[in-house]
């Protein structure tokens, strides 16, 4: 159901050298590039994720209450997520750990302090 999911950023360098190293950790890569932007994913038949500077030239701000997610295959997946995104600037929201019986996830925060969760089931 889910196409892409955009996040917005206030320094697209910054933003694009997280994202490159991060989602680099799962296989992800550069799809497109928008020139305000890019989109990052396996292929441009599954779901994407795009760091875009707002299309209104007004600040990148971040919304209360929403999130992403990204599901992986593995714990271990997850944990090494987890370092990744610190080891690279990110904010912890939450170390890696079962939330729910079958639920493993982390939570972090990028660089622009947009809130991302790393999650597998099993």
């Amino acid at each position: 159901m889910i196409g892409y999911v955009t996040l917005g950023t206030n320094d697209l360098q910054r933003a694009a050298a997280f994202y490159d190293a991060l989602l680099a950790e799962i296989g992800a890569r550069r799809l497109m590039d928008y020139g305000r932007g890019y989109a990052y994913g396996e292929s441009m038949d599954k779901p994407t994720l795009a760091i875009v500077i707002p299309y209104d030239t007004k600040p990148a701000t971040v919304g209360n209450g929403v999130m992403v997610a990204l599901g992986v295959g593995s714990r271990a997946t997850v944990d090494r997520m987890y370092k990744k995104a610190l080891e690279l600037g990110g904010a912890d929201e939450g170390a890696p750990g079962l939330r729910e019986e079958d639920f493993y996830a982390c939570y972090f925060r990028d660089l622009d302090g947009n809130k991302l969760s790393v999650f597998c089931m099993g």
